[in-house]
């Protein structure tokens, strides 16, 4: 998650077994979707690594994605005054 371009966000997740996914979809057709859906499982932890990553972490596997707390608290406090 290195080399992130402005403004846009990555994510991984990574699962301890196949059991854990229960759908993917990849579509080759007209629509430009994609749809990954699991379980984490159980919360075990959710903090931030290296200061810039979100990482949310479930018994059955991890979810991170470059999100800085600054950000939500920029977004939260957005909300807050609309």
């Amino acid at each position: 998650m290195e080399n992130t371009i402005e403004g846009e966000r990555f994510f991984s997740v990574e699962l301890k077994s196949k059991t854990h996914l229960r759908n993917v979809t990849l579509t080759n057709g007209s629509t430009e979707s994609a749809l990954i859906e699991g379980t984490l499982g159980e919360l075990v932890n959710a903090s931030f690594a290296e200061g810039i990553i979100l990482e949310v972490v479930g018994k059955k596997g991890t979810f991170r994605i470059n999100l800085s707390q600054q950000e939500i608290k920029n977004q939260t406090a957005k909300m807050g005054g609309e």
